[in-house]
């Protein structure tokens, strides 16, 4: 095959894909093993995106390649909802064990985190008999209709795009950073059901433990168990937006476990299956049975690629210690960062997370109320000049968000850090 350019693939992109579909790197990837990735020009990259918190287990991870080419000398494709078979029922009987809480539990699995967020609204509103959900500012659920609906950030999920689906109503996330803490969250959710809904037509309040999208604000403790609290009170659901933080990302299989709370769903995706496409909605059983026969299901929801996936990747985590791991990954990220903050990188305004979902909020000089978007953009465009491929994030687009393979090896994320902390310092420089 003749050799590619990016630059001649980019302009093929640009006749061929509407520019809706953004893409932040200019980069085309021919091959991509672990924590790393080669472009069609060859040059290498180490990959801190991995591809959104889809790949925890590293690229093409060897034993999850093989149990899906086992799969395809099986079969593809049957549709659970006519042929079913074992590995859908395996898969589920597994997270059901693994969710948290002593409630019983089933799971239902789809193809996307947007789908996955549809059904549990489906779900909720089927087991309650109420129509209202409750959301968060900042929240990431989706592109679909309804979870644009629920998505708190307008540009550029939303516009132009509405009107959006009736029943959904936002409160604002804690942010202490910004200087609102878990109490006003909280008094700003009673407003809401003074002001705009009352709490007996609310069939759910979905919240991600750890923003995802929305700049990596971790929700903590005391607040998720405060709406635990809250829903039992009114008889709401509680459900857990896990697509981003779920499968050892944050040190933890699922992030609401540091909370110690059971939700009553859960959604998922993402990191679930290694990178093929499979979601899912873990519930407390009698929730998820609300529903009637035929009312949940999907052509390609389950897909027993995805399932057999899923399960290689659960023994993964298990036997790689990718729990663990991702605290290890997550204290190297925070040491070198705040160490940083210490010399004098004023413009690292804060840096945050749980297990390896790291990121850091840049500021100018120092001040939350000062975002740094343009240097949060700067600074993604100069390190993958320097090999190192980040993501940034953020309700103010200001936060870069750090997502590595939890297989990588330290001797890679050192390196990783290494490339950044020479960029951040030559902004400390110029700077001075």
């Amino acid at each position: 095959m003749d050799k590619r350019s990016n630059k001649e693939l980019w302009a093929r992109r640009e006749r061929a894909v509407p520019r809706g579909l953004s893409s932040l790197h200019h980069r085309f990837a021919d091959t991509a093993r672990n924590a790393a990735l080669v472009d069609v020009e060859g040059r290498e990259y180490i990959d801190f995106a991995s591809g959104i918190a889809v790949c925890n287990t590293g690229h093409s991870d060897p034993r999850i390649v093989a149990a899906v080419k086992a799969q395809l000398d099986r079969f593809s494709h049957l549709c659970f909802q006519v042929t079913p078979y074992e590995s859908y029922v395996e898969l589920a009987e597994k997270l059901n064990a693994l969710a948290p809480g002593p409630t019983p539990k089933k799971t239902i699995f789809l193809t996307t985190g947007a789908e996955a967020l549809e059904n549990a609204v489906k779900i909720a509103r089927a087991h309650t008999g109420r129509h209202g959900v409750i959301t968060f500012q900042g929240g990431y659920h989706g592109r679909t209709l309804l979870t644009m609906a629920m998505t708190g950030k307008v540009v550029p999920y939303k516009a132009r795009f509405g009107p959006m689906p009736p029943g959904v109503h936002h409160v604002r996330f804690p942010i202490p950073y910004h200087g609102f803490t878990d109490d006003e969250a909280l008094a700003a959710l009673q407003a809401t059901f003074a002001a705009s809904i009352e709490p007996s037509a609310v069939a759910a309040i979905v919240i991600e433990p750890v923003l995802g999208e929305g700049g990596f604000y971790v929700a903590s403790p005391y607040f998720l168990q405060a709406l635990r609290r809250l829903c039992d009170q009114h008889g709401i659901l509680l459900v857990c937006d896990e697509v981003q933080s779920g499968f050892a990302r944050t040190g933890k299989l699922f992030a609401c476990e540091y909370a110690g709370i059971e939700p009553d769903i859960m959604t998922i995706a993402k990191a679930m299956a290694g990178g093929f496409p499979i979601s899912g909605v873990i519930g407390k059983a009698a929730v998820m049975d609300a529903p009637d026969p035929g009312g949940l299901g999907g052509t390609y929801a389950g897909s027993p690629l995805g399932c057999v996936a899923g399960l290689e990747v659960l023994k993964i985590i298990a036997s790689d210690k990718l729990c663990e791991r991702a605290e290890v990954i997550g204290a190297a990220i925070r040491r070198r960062l705040t160490g940083l903050q210490a010399a004098g990188a004023r413009f690292i305004g804060d840096v945050r997370g749980l297990g390896a979902m790291m990121a850091m909020e840049l500021v100018v000089d120092g001040d939350p109320q000062r975002p740094d978007a343009a240097l949060a953009k700067a600074i993604v465009s100069e390190a993958a000049e320097q090999g190192l491929l980040l993501l940034s994030c953020g309700i103010r687009s200001n936060v870069i968000r750090f997502l590595p393979a939890l297989t990588a090896s330290d001797a890679t994320i050192t390196e990783a850090l290494d490339r950044l902390e020479k960029i951040l310092r030559a902004r400390m420089a110029k700077a001075a």
